[in-house]
């Protein structure tokens, strides 16, 4: 698969089609962790031969969300702890600082953007059947703020290292009261934006990533066959 600098792959191509579609059924549990992965079933239903989905699996591996093992089978991989809270300090890191940027660049476009992501969030509220839509939703408002700040190469690679992340919080996604807490959240980052103020608008971007892994004990309870059994230290 042909890839950017930043680690990502390039839009086109069947390696970059197949890679992305399964990464999105990994990532929305339609292949859950130790799931086998067939490269014969793939080929075919993708209409591809073997060698985009070699390509595709290698990327996958890459991203920590398959188990590739030698002249034997490909598994998805589980949830990997360390890997998670990991992601988890650079994407604090890195998204505080975004809206930090943006507060102070007050970009009005990119602000409208996200509050049009937003009210179609909205609207999606309690609607179970459509979780994977408000999802891809939620992806799309922090992609509009990386590229407001100037900053997609980077987005493009942070989103690369979230696998397990983003499958935490797909867990977590059902939960009651778990899509309003989003909603909220997103508008209160985006009030800080248009007031100006960098530091209301960080404050609010770390509460807002901090909600999943605070409760990645319970979803380990909950579901211990997605996760790695090694501790956080």
């Amino acid at each position: 698969m042909t890839k950017t600098r930043s680690g990502g792959s390039k839009t086109g191509g069947a390696p970059d089609r197949v890679y992305r579609q399964l990464r999105e059924r990994i990532l929305n549990f339609d292949l859950p962790p130790g799931a086998s992965l067939s490269r014969n079933e793939i080929a075919e239903n993708y209409g591809v031969s073997q060698a985009p989905v070699r390509e595709a699996l290698q990327a996958l591996e890459e991203d920590g969300l398959v188990l590739i093992i030698p002249q034997s089978r490909t598994l998805v991989s589980q949830i990997d702890v360390k890997q998670l809270y990991e992601t988890q300090f650079l994407r604090v890191a890195v998204e505080c600082e975004v809206v930090r940027r943006l507060a102070d660049a007050q970009k009005s476009e990119t602000i409208e953007r996200a509050r049009t992501i937003l009210r179609m969030q909205s609207t999606l509220e309690g609607e179970m059947d459509k979780m994977d839509l408000f999802n891809e939703l939620d992806r799309s408002f922090h992609e509009t703020l990386f590229e407001g700040a100037g900053m997609s190469r980077i987005n493009e690679m942070v989103r690369r290292k979230m696998g397990h992340l983003a499958r935490c919080q797909r867990l977590e996604l059902p939960v009651k009261g778990k899509m309003e807490t989003i909603l909220r959240q997103h508008a209160k980052v985006i009030e800080g934006l248009e007031a100006g103020d960098a530091q209301r608008a960080a404050a609010a971007m770390n509460e807002h990533l901090s909600g999943t892994i605070s409760r990645v004990e319970k979803l380990r309870g909950d579901f211990p066959d997605y996760f790695t059994d090694d501790e956080f230290q």
